[in-house]
């Protein structure tokens, strides 16, 4: 909390918060999305019937029908059309409010569609960012907060965008930030990190059974470079009083740095993501509210950061004059993500109910760091960090979900550790697991051509190109002088005016809390 005080500078004259901003309203569905069907049917790899590969996506041509280039499927068993409950009553569950104790093995198909559709938010952020080093726009989001679903094919997931997240590149992660070679730049400081959206479409929040605040976390562009950057030293997360709760370095500074020389960045991402939530849940106060948090890689880390924070701001507290009236559930959405912080840091999350799903494939690198010698597994853990002060410890946070690659028939044997660690990947296997020891079988029917967007790794008789998705003309359009030029980005907008006052609010509920706690 000190390190939010230091930041501020408060103005008591500020107005109160004005309701959300204008251009907030398209309507989406992640699960009504026409273009990313597969099939009719789920695949398994033990064939009753087959069906020519050259129906699986648009992208695949059309092969000869020889056995080695046809996809085959399984019906699904009659035990697993079982109805379940609607999820609008179980909610909570699916949340986490029980560890997913008895949801996981056997995968619940309500938490399999949850768990992707959670990763697609993750996902936009990354086919929304501008990584083109030669654009003078790079290290920013293509589109406009208004437009940004609607552009990537998400127009029917029921949320908006409320705000744009940004932090400072002058942080020691070098590779984690994307930089312009070009002297003209929307941004010498800036770089895109992620959004706050918010569920607008009433038949959405009846489905879900609850008004849903997502923010989601941009990762890396590129695999393993910035992993180098961490230096595996631990620094007090400062956001309550407990000195010993401690997170890795560059999250913190990521996090938690600022730049008063850019206007993106004269705020911390911290305080963009505090000041946005205390926005919306004073906004919706009176409702059913969640809050749900996504990331992939570095982005996991950040979004387990941003859970711990909003936590133990008790901005999920919901106060009626003196009494507690509700606790807004916080679950975190964790795709291939590294250790964060200590077991001191592990311990705290779980004693504020932080629910973290930590989704993995057992054979990516990057959640085995930091902590390679001191972690979660080892024995003997809480004693080398308490009795030692051992400064290299680590603990995962929350429920581990471990897939394997290995086990899907569409893909391929790689040494290419970016494979392992891509997210689409990553979705693919959640949508083909249905428990330890069972048969993989795809049940949502995502097109696997989206596991070769950015990567190559699937089999080549599916006739899916690598690294298949790209912007036309790498953004370049023709004018009406018939030149083929860079069209003007209308200018993004930096941070809505109310910024400090709702820090200054955020300030004077801890305060509040404080006193009655």
């Amino acid at each position: 909390m000190d390190s939010l005080l230091l930041s501020l500078n408060i103005n008591p004259k500020s107005s109160n918060p004005p309701p959300l901003s204008q251009g907030l309203l398209p309507r989406y569905n992640l699960n009504k999305s026409k273009n990313l069907l597969l099939l009719n049917k789920p695949f398994s790899p033990k064939p009753r019937t087959s069906i020519n590969c050259s129906s699986v996506s648009s992208l695949t041509p059309q092969l000869d029908k020889s056995p080695a280039q046809t996809l085959v499927f399984e019906e699904e068993k009659e035990e697993e059309k079982e109805e379940e409950e609607p999820l609008c009553e179980i909610w909570k569950e699916i949340q986490g409010c029980n560890d997913w104790e008895g949801l996981l093995d056997p995968m619940n198909s309500h938490l399999r569609n949850e768990i992707i559709r959670y990763g697609e938010f993750a996902q936009a952020c990354y086919d929304s960012f501008d990584f083109d080093p030669h654009s003078k726009y790079c290290g920013t989001c293509k589109y406009q907060g208004a437009h940004f679903f609607e552009k990537l094919d998400m127009g029917n997931c029921g949320y908006n965008i409320s705000r744009y997240l940004y932090a400072t590149s002058n942080i020691n992660l070098p590779n984690f930030f994307q930089k312009a070679k070009m002297s003209s730049v929307w941004s010498t400081h800036a770089n895109w990190m992620g959004c706050v959206a918010v569920t607008t479409d009433e038949e959405e929040v009846k489905r879900l059974g609850r008004r849903d605040i997502v923010i989601a976390w941009r990762g890396t562009v590129t695999y393993l470079e910035w992993i180098s950057d961490l230096k595996d030293i631990l620094h007090p997360a400062n956001f309550g009083d407990d000195p010993t709760i401690k997170i890795e370095s560059g999250f913190h500074d990521l996090y938690t740095k600022k730049e008063d020389a850019c206007k993106y960045c004269s705020y911390s991402a911290r305080e963009q993501v505090l000041a946005e939530i205390k926005r919306l849940t004073d906004y919706y106060r009176g409702e059913e509210i969640s809050i749900t948090i996504t990331g992939h890689s570095l982005g996991a880390a950040l979004a387990i950061l941003s859970a711990y924070d909003i936590a133990e701001m008790r901005l999920n507290v919901v106060r009626d004059g003196e009494c507690v009236t509700n606790k807004i559930p916080i679950t975190v959405y964790s795709f291939a993500g590294p250790r964060v912080g200590n077991l001191k840091f592990k311990e705290r999350c779980d004693e504020l109910g932080v629910k973290v799903l930590r989704v993995i494939n057992v054979q990516d690198k990057v959640p085995n760091v930091p902590g390679i010698i001191a972690n979660e597994k080892f024995q003997f853990q809480k004693y080398v960090e308490d009795a030692m002060s051992f400064p290299w410890s680590y603990a995962h946070v929350g429920v581990e979900l471990a897939l394997d690659h290995t086990h899907s028939p569409f893909l391929k044997p790689t040494n290419d550790m970016g494979c392992a660690h891509n997210l689409e990947a990553h979705l693919h296997l959640v949508d083909g697991y249905h428990g330890k020891g069972r048969r993989f079988c795809l049940v949502n029917k995502r097109d696997i051509a989206l596991v070769n967007k950015c990567c190559d790794f699937l089999k080549t008789e599916y006739g899916v190109p690598p690294c298949w998705r790209q912007d036309e003309n790498k953004g370049m359009v023709r004018n009406s002088d018939g030149r083929w030029v860079l069209p003007e980005r209308p200018r993004l907008e930096a941070h809505p005016p109310d910024t400090a006052h709702l820090l200054e609010q955020v300030l004077k509920q801890i305060a509040r809390s404080n006193n009655v706690g």
